[in-house]
């Protein structure tokens, strides 16, 4: 199912011009969101909107995004899809791409501001095999340096082909995620998700964009929300989790180690390269955090 600027179109007539910002210039944002229901619930999706239009405004996509419409355009298309249902395994993943539509850039500058293109694409959620969840995966960290000196790093924008080349490389080492660095040699977290240490019964993860404390270097890790809802869900069972610059040997000497994304919810890592995480199997709390998270999914209104 595919939503375009206020039309439902099938998948093979779903188009944008050919000089559309975010094809010509890569200018844009997206969202990538879990639905589950009978209803079509989108997983926090005031949270995912408040992300887009914090970023929009900050990356000068658009001042003032309607936020309350593109939510509601989500949850329109979401229904209008039929994907979900009462049972977890009936899920849609969800993603919400916003671009500066037809424009030139110079002209946009000048005062001219054009209508965003704004499209929601519905898909039945990616089943991921139990056995990565029992047994946890593999990572490796990749080439690639995330560079707190870019401004665009640390928000969700459509430039996202080097993430998707670091994936590639891991999986084709039968790898489940590529871990980034920063160009100071700091964890960023993976490709395509945050990260999480645990150290004597406590989280540990990188700063993210908007944690930074007053007169600090911008941080080029995005605010997950499942990140933020692992967080809460620790905190809940009374564990705490410190946000920090990460090194490499905090997560290489971890006891567990596991990513968030709104596409795996927590997944467990249990090696980094050669060095096997903890006793090579997923740890206690990791497992606990992901029963947690999948009812947090399930029951939150």
């Amino acid at each position: 199912m595919v939503w375009i600027n206020g039309s439902f179109v099938e998948r093979d007539c779903a188009q944008v011009s050919a000089f559309d910002a975010g094809l010509v210039h890569g200018v844009g944002l997206f969202e990538t969101m879990l639905a589950c229901g009978d209803e079509g619930r989108v997983f926090r999706i005031e949270r995912h909107m408040d992300r887009l239009a914090r970023s929009a405004a900050e990356l000068g996509l658009s001042e003032s995004l309607r936020t309350r419409p593109l939510a509601e355009a989500v949850e329109n298309a979401v229904r209008e899809s039929g994907l979900t249902g009462r049972d977890l395994s009936q899920r849609a993943r969800v993603r919400l791409t916003v671009t500066g539509g037809d424009l030139n850039l110079l002209a946009q500058a000048g005062g001219n501001p054009s209508d965003p293109t704004v499209m929601v694409h519905v898909q039945p959620a990616t089943i991921y095999p139990e056995k990565m969840f029992e047994m946890g995966v593999g990572v490796l960290v990749a080439d690639a340096r995330a560079n707190p000196l870019n401004p665009f790093e640390g928000h969700k924008t459509v430039n996202y082909w080097w993430r998707l080349r670091a994936l590639q490389g891991a999986s084709a080492r039968g790898m489940g995620e590529a871990l980034v660095l920063g160009v100071t040699n700091h964890v960023v977290g993976g490709a395509v998700s945050n990260v999480f240490a645990v150290h004597d019964g406590s989280m540990l993860t990188p700063i993210a964009h908007g944690e930074e404390e007053q007169g600090a270097m911008h941080s080029p890790v995005l605010p997950g929300i499942t990140r933020e809802a692992v967080i809460e869900c620790g905190e809940s069972m009374g564990v705490g989790c410190k946000r920090a610059m990460v090194s490499i040997a905090e997560i290489l000497d971890a006891d567990e180690v596991f990513l968030t994304n709104s596409s795996w919810g927590v997944l467990p890592v249990v090696q980094v390269e050669g060095k096997t995480i903890g006793s090579g199997a997923p740890g206690e709390l990791t497992r606990d955090l992901r029963t947690r998270w999948l009812k947090l999914v399930q029951d939150e209104p």
